[in-house]
């Protein structure tokens, strides 16, 4: 395998990332180690992927991970199926296998003439020895196709990228090689920037009134799904594209719908956090 340089991560122009999240994607690249990545729903855990391949001017494979994925699926795929069909019905030769082997994403990443960014998204959505099937691959960056007769060993280790939303608890044997980094909910100032990196033209008092509106939301400890960075982007392309110039915090949130998701979570807000919002406007004025 050739010995990549290390690229050092230093984030893209559209995705704002935290000091700590920078040195975790470094350690994963220069150890040549997966990075597991978790964090609240919104918070850019599948965008981070896309960053480093910006950030790096590299490919991205997406390997979107299902509850019937199967990990051989992300090597290579025999197509049996077709096969049989062009004995059947077509003139092709059917003796070579080679020609219904596939390569899965996985497989195209340890194919490619260059480093890659490999992401596999939600990993906790398969099964419990999903995990555990890729161990070896992920270790010797390498993998058998018995119909074949060939082993395929990675030419250029690829940058990997796990994202998980702590669904499922991983095996340890997985987590023990992955470098792991936990995406904390971004506090104000961070937010800040990102919401500057969508909105550079926002105007400042509009910025301040819908951050205070957020994590306001965000405080209320019985909602189910808290509002997003995602929805809080969401939400204020809505204000704009509506015209409003301001939020009244004396007034119902305008597009409500945007940041609350779940009827249990608005109807909690309507009878609770509407009624304590009115009572500190009346004690303002």
């Amino acid at each position: 395998m050739a010995n990549d340089g290390f690229d050092k991560f230093k984030g893209s122009h559209d995705y704002v990332t935290s000091e700590p999240l920078r040195n975790a994607v470094n350690v994963s690249i220069a150890l040549g180690r997966p990075l597991l990545v978790r964090g609240e729903p919104g918070t850019g855990k599948t965008l981070l992927a896309h960053s480093i391949a910006r950030g790096l001017n590299k490919n991205l494979i997406v390997w979107n991970i299902k509850s019937t994925t199967k990990a051989q699926e992300g090597l290579y795929v025999y197509d049996t199926v077709q096969r049989l069909n062009d004995s059947r019905f077509g003139d092709k030769d059917v003796s070579d296998i080679k020609h219904y082997i596939k390569l899965g994403k996985l497989g195209q990443a340890f194919t490619a003439k260059e480093q890659d960014v490999l992401l596999i998204d939600e990993i906790d959505k398969a099964d419990l020895e999903f995990p555990n099937d890729l161990l070896n691959e992920l270790d010797e960056m390498s993998f058998y196709i018995p119909e074949t007769n060939e082993t395929f060993k990675a030419i250029h280790r690829p940058i990997v990228i796990i994202t998980s939303n702590a669904e499922k608890e991983l095996p340890d044997a997985f987590l023990r090689r992955c470098i792991f980094h936990y995406i904390e909910f971004p506090d104000p100032s961070l937010m800040e920037e990102i919401v500057r990196v969508h909105y550079p033209d926002l105007k400042k008092s509009l910025l301040e009134q819908a951050m205070s509106a957020f994590y306001s939301l965000r405080q209320i400890d019985q909602f189910r799904k808290k509002p997003s960075t995602s929805e809080l982007i969401d939400w204020i392309h809505a204000v704009l594209a509506s015209g409003i110039g301001s939020i009244d915090p004396a007034k119902e949130l305008p597009f409500l719908s945007t940041l609350i998701k779940k009827e249990s979570d608005y109807n909690l807000f309507m009878t609770t956090y509407a009624r304590r919002r009115q009572t500190k406007v009346s004690e303002a004025s």
